[in-house]
Order: C-alpha cells, then structure tokens, then sequence
C-alpha cells in the first residue's frame, strides 16, 4: 500500500469511527475487534402501482330534532350497507369508522340560510372504511355513493405485499452501497471484501395526490362509476452497510 493510500485510509478511519459508534452492537463489535472496514449509507427506491384500494364513505344528514335526524341516520346506514352486501361485497371487509347524532353548532348553523336553519338543528353522521382491490374500488365507491353515501370519496391505496417491496428496495440499496463503496477502495489503493454489516430503514407512501370528495347527487338516469385509477406507491430502503477492506 502507498504512503498516500495509507494517510487516506486513516483519514477514512477517523470519518467512519462516529458513524459506527452509533451503529447497533454487531456494527459496534467489528471496531473492536480491529477490523479495517468502509462504512457506506446509501438509499434507493423502486416503485409500483397499489393494488389494494381502502374506499372511505359515509354520509351527513340533517334533521329538526334528535329523533328526526336519528331516523334518517339509520334509513341511510342500512340503505348504505345493504347496497354494499347485495353487491357481494364481504362483511368482513367493512369497518365502521365514526358514527354520532349531535347538535349544529351555533358558527356551523348560521351558514344555513334562515330559513333553512331549523330544519338543520341535529346532524347525523357515520363513515366505515371498504378494503377491496384496487380494480374493484370504483366500483364499491358508485354502489355507496348511489344508495346514499353523500360524504365518500377518499380512498387509501396500498400494497397487498409491502414487505416483497420493502426487500426489492433494501436490495438495490445494498447494491448501491457496495458500488460506492468499491469506489472508494479503489480510490484507496485497496480490495473491498465481504459485507460485515448491513442495517436498513424502509419507508413506504404514495406519489400521486389523493382525489376529492365525492359527494351523491340526484340524476335523472344513474351515472357509470367514477373513472378512478390506482396510485403509484413508493417504497425507499437506505441501508447502512459495513464493508471488510483487505
């Protein structure tokens, strides 16, 4: 090894030391054992289209009175839900998400015209949440929306398998790692070896912006479901890898 390998292998030692420090204890026991080693963190991305589709849907209704708004709640809820099971959407697919029959609030009940007002004194709301797939999400959404779901429309997309995504992403990070860190050996003057350590962090969330809310309304003739398309998901692996150098 050249002089000038050996003053920049130091040196590399000197940078790489508080990162290990940090490191987890089979990170931590490759110092102590002496072992010349290069420390790379490196990060790398792979991306594919959800294929499970989570529909939020729901309604808000109005009524002179607990009992009023109540009586329509419920009229709605099993209108709602029994659109859904006739459809042959599984029971166990649907969650309740929040349901409640509560006064207006004096700031939200003046938004209403005058005339309007009394007629608007309780609100009635409910929400669950559908889990289908992804092809299947416009679908649920129309069926909800024309049997009385007047707040629906937001829909959380996800993979069926994120951790064969997660490990696609941690692979072609550790790859990464070891390109960069060969380079560097090379700019050393000296052999990159085995992997000694490797740890990594995995993050997973859409690319896409989530679409409005859609909200039933009264047609002459029933519309076709809306034109939805699934989102793209993004699954990021940085991976902090330890290469023996020889």
């Amino acid at each position: 090894m050249t002089a000038f390998a050996r003053r920049s292998l130091v040196l590399l030692t000197a940078l790489v030391l508080p990162a290990l420090a940090k490191a987890q204890t089979d990170s931590s026991s490759i110092i102590a054992r002496g072992i010349r080693s290069i420390a790379i963190t490196a990060t790398d991305r792979v991306t594919h289209q959800a294929d499970v589709a989570t529909v939020n849907i729901g309604y808000e209704l109005y009524g002179p009175d607990q009992p009023s708004a109540y009586a329509a709640a419920s009229k709605a809820s099993n209108a709602i839900i029994d659109a859904l099971r006739s459809a042959g959407v599984p029971v166990d697919t649907i969650e309740s998400q929040q349901q409640s029959v509560a006064p207006v609030e004096s700031y939200q009940l003046n938004q209403f015209p005058a005339n309007e007002r009394a007629s608007h004194a309780f609100v009635a709301q409910q929400s669950w949440t559908v889990r289908t797939s992804a092809e299947a999400a416009a679908r649920v959404l129309d069926i909800a929306v024309k049997a009385g779901a007047n707040k629906s429309g937001n829909i959380d997309w996800s993979l069926k398998d994120p951790n064969a995504a997660s490990a696609e992403a941690a692979g072609k990070a550790l790859q990464r790692a070891r390109a960069q860190a060969e380079a560097m050996a090379s700019g050393l003057n000296v052999k990159l070896g085995q992997l000694l350590y490797a740890s990594n962090e995995v993050q997973a969330e859409p690319i896409r912006p989530v679409p409005m809310m859609a909200m039933a309304k009264a047609e002459p003739a029933a519309p076709r479901p809306l034109a939805i398309n699934a989102r793209q998901i993004e699954t990021t692996a940085t991976v902090y890898a330890v290469f023996a150098i020889e």
